[in-house]
């Protein structure tokens, strides 16, 4: 019964439901690997997953997966996702730790479900995945690689990315390697307008290095996803930068903790801030080959909690359909001051929306 009643909430209801306004001054495309579409088709969207990835494995060894195997375990399973309502997923996998795109591609077309790939490079996992090129190029010498795949494609493809993806380790203060990606990522904003979405967790002097240099560079908090911030236990933090315009992004929804999700997302909206969350399980269908880790707790679970503690069918809405398009969108948001955001499309994709 819970299926059946979350599959009717997100068929009808929710599809029923307006849209919210959008900015006239944002581009209203967004890329996906099957190509560019309007925001108003991204749907249902899960912003935080990994359709395969090869974490774990050496560099040299990720951009590699037995196709086969991939598509008989992912398949289904996202074609499962699909009659739960899922319309769109955003896809963290980055270069260097297994970006396919061109299996990404594949899996779109079998099975209906829009998937948004990414630019950058993930800086996580004590730098594993960071090319050694990386270490010896500027910031700027970086960005152009990450603008490059956007204006052109990817690796000799017309499939373009959808935002930037970047990461920090957990527990450690940022290297001179994170600070440079991060300056790239900031660059490569300033000429695309992607967002950036960075893997930050509970890092505290990584968030106050991401902040200084927003500032630095008066670029907007709404520019920026805060991706893991469920892993940080005060509230006040998380509600804090979201007045200020930043996403707050709580990635780790499974069938254990729907209890706590609950308890934050009521917070959120007794601060009138439900529309500054984004909501996701950072789950993997193909994790270096291995089981599934799960992504439909959302629909089976959380969203009926939902309905049975005081939440509309407009707030399931606003946070799984209206926040996503609106933290995605593709505009460089500059603010001269904490009060006054400016937001501009950069040049070539004006041109393009006047072809």
């Amino acid at each position: 019964m819970k299926i059946i009643a979350v599959k009717l909430l997100v068929a009808i209801n929710l599809a029923a439901l307006p849209s919210s306004c959008q900015n006239s001054k944002a581009l209203n495309q967004i890329n996906t690997v099957q190509g560019p579409i309007n925001f108003s088709e991204l749907g249902m969207s899960l912003t935080h997953e990994h359709i395969m990835s090869n974490y774990g494995k050496e560099i040299n060894e990720t951009p590699s997966y037995d196709s086969i195997q991939l598509f008989n375990q992912v398949i289904p399973y996202l074609k499962n996702l699909r009659s739960l309502g899922v319309n769109s997923i955003f896809d963290c996998t980055t270069e260097y730790f297994g970006r396919r795109v061109d299996l990404l591609k594949m899996i779109s077309d079998a099975t209906d479900i829009q998937i948004i790939t990414n630019t950058g490079f993930y800086g996580a996992a004590d730098d594993r995945y960071i090319p050694e090129y990386a270490y010896g190029a500027s910031a700027k010498a970086i960005s152009e690689i990450w603008i490059d795949e956007f204006e052109n494609g990817i690796k000799g493809t017309d499939i373009k990315p959808g935002f930037i993806k970047l990461a920090f380790d957990d527990g450690r203060p940022p290297s001179d390697i994170d600070k440079k990606l991060l300056e790239a990522g900031i660059l490569t904003h300033l000429s695309t307008g992607l967002t950036i979405a960075v893997h930050t967790g509970k890092n505290m002097e990584a968030l106050e290095l991401q902040m200084q240099l927003l500032r630095d560079n008066a670029i907007h908090p709404s520019a920026w996803i805060w991706t893991h911030a469920n892993k940080v236990e005060d509230d006040i933090v998380l509600l804090d930068l979201a007045a200020k315009g930043s996403w707050i992004s709580l990635d780790g929804v499974n069938e254990s903790n729907i209890n706590e999700y609950i308890r934050r997302i009521k917070l959120f909206k007794q601060k009138n801030l439900l529309h500054k969350i984004l909501l996701s399980h950072d789950g993997n269908g193909f994790p270096s080959g291995g089981p599934i880790r799960n992504f439909e707790a959302i629909f089976e679970s959380l969203v009926p909690e939902m309905l049975t503690n005081g939440f509309t069918q407009d707030d399931i809405y606003q946070v799984l359909v209206r926040n996503p398009k609106e933290a995605f969108q593709i505009r460089i948001r500059k603010t001269d001051d904490q009060d006054k955001m400016q937001v501009s499309i950069p040049k070539v994709l004006a041109e393009d929306e006047n072809k």
